[in-house]
């Protein structure tokens, strides 16, 4: 979730926008047993979604984020051009928050919703979903599509107890954007740029750093991150055991450090990466821990400082190791209710082929998550980062994997947020304790 998250919430889609999405209509069919048995045939053939001349194409129904860009609109298109109309596909846009689109989904899931096909997942459900049996696990040759060149954690994020539930759409990933007239060599690690904004506040000039410090996903995101770059992870890969030692605690400290320190931004606790944004664009920011949306946007809102807007890799928190910066994304899955699996599979595999996902990038603004795009000089104009985004998602981290991640991540937000009031050993003895009773279904799914 600009995943966020990537979106806003999760910058999911997490974002290089933060996408991080109308209540679709229901559809009723209706089987009218008047006539012979071919008549009967033919109308059980129409709703077990057998298409000929006379029903025409069938109808695949596509629940995702809402996408102003036009992006999915041309890959809907796309898709349904190269099936040799073999289906149309309604694409119904959830609400634009992310719990919203979460919410929704779950209801309508809940209650054997049949009229819902394809579902556009943020990266931080697939284990909710594949769980509680609503989403169609990929075998075969399906499978074999979607894992061929797709990025490695990218696809971790659709595997579930060794299954595959999904195929990754679009991804994100943070990097370091800096002002190239203040700091002439982007820091390496958090210790040289909380220096840097040190230095720059003694000299009277623009210091800040700005990072996502809101009590939502961007918080969980932020102490994701710092916690597998220093060398550790919040729970066991099964998901059964909080794994929180001293990585954790120093993940927290420097995250105190920031907050109370020179470059803590006064609005740290309120912001999210468009805060974040509008902030480096106001010149009161030096450093900004953000998704790639901000590069067009300083573009077009500060053509000025945008001259000085570069960027780098997400500082490390141990020298001399790479960062693990929490993966984002959308994963495309087909539900266990659906009449039309066949084709649903099909057109998710369709919806995020190498000409669509340089669409979703170059119009959308969301990195593709199949490597061998990187290379393409199609990504290259829009992209000039390109480089530093294979390298940061080649080398990321992905969110706890649990039925229960809602829960972990707002227990989570709630005790780094604000960065200021964290007591380093305390809160993560704390966040032991709250996240041990989520695993032990303790606490209530919102």
């Amino acid at each position: 979730m600009i995943g966020g998250s990537d979106r806003q919430a999760s910058p999911r889609r997490a974002p290089l926008v933060p996408k991080r999405r109308r209540r679709a209509r229901s559809r009723f069919r209706v089987l009218t047993a008047a006539g012979g048995g071919a008549v009967l045939a033919s109308a059980l053939l129409a709703a077990c979604g057998t298409s000929s001349a006379s029903t025409g194409p069938v109808t695949l129904t596509y629940y995702l984020y809402p996408d102003s860009s036009g992006a999915t609109q041309q890959a809907i298109k796309n898709c349904e051009q190269q099936s040799g109309h073999k289906y149309t596909i309604s694409y119904q846009q959830l609400p634009a928050a992310a719990d919203g689109q979460r919410q929704q989904l779950v209801r309508r899931l809940a209650a054997n919703d049949s009229t819902i096909d394809i579902l556009g997942l943020d990266v931080t459900w697939e284990a909710e979903f594949a769980q509680a049996g609503w989403i169609e696990p990929w075998t075969g040759a399906n499978k074999a599509q979607a894992e061929n060149g797709t990025l490695q954690p990218a696809l971790q994020t659709a595997i579930w107890h060794g299954k595959l539930y999904a195929v990754p759409d679009n991804t994100n990933t943070q990097l370091l954007w800096y002002r190239s007239d203040l700091v002439k060599t982007p820091p390496k690690t958090w210790a040289e740029m909380l220096a840097d904004a040190a230095r720059l506040k003694q000299q009277g000039k623009p210091h800040y750093i700005e990072i996502q410090g809101a009590q939502y996903e961007g918080a969980t995101v932020w102490f994701n991150t710092m916690v597998a770059s220093a060398g550790g992870s919040i729970l066991n890969p099964t998901a059964t055991k909080v794994t929180l030692g001293a990585p954790a605690v120093k993940a927290l400290s420097i995250m105190k450090q920031l907050a109370t320190g020179p470059g803590g931004d006064p609005s740290l606790s309120v912001q999210m990466e468009n805060e974040n944004r509008l902030a480096m664009e106001a010149g009161s920011a030096a450093f900004e821990l953000n998704y790639p949306f901000v590069y067009p946007g300083m573009k077009t809102d500060n053509p000025k400082l945008f001259k000085n807007f570069k960027w780098a890799l997400y500082p490390q928190v141990n020298a001399g190791t790479p960062a693990k910066v929490t993966i984002g994304g959308i994963d495309l899955a087909v539900s266990r209710f659906s009449q039309h699996k066949a084709l649903a599979f099909q057109a998710a595999l369709c919806l995020r082929d190498k000409q669509n996902q340089i669409i979703g990038a170059n119009i959308g603004g969301v990195p593709p998550t199949i490597t061998s795009l990187y290379n393409n000089p199609a990504l290259f104009k829009n992209y000039p980062f390109h480089a530093d985004i294979l390298y940061a998602l080649q080398h990321a981290s992905v969110r706890p994997k649990t039925p229960v991640y809602q829960v972990v991540s707002i227990d989570i937000s709630h005790l780094v947020s604000p960065a200021a009031g964290i007591n380093p050993a305390s809160t993560k003895q704390a966040m032991v304790g709250q996240l041990n009773n989520a695993l032990q279904s303790k606490g209530l799914v919102p």
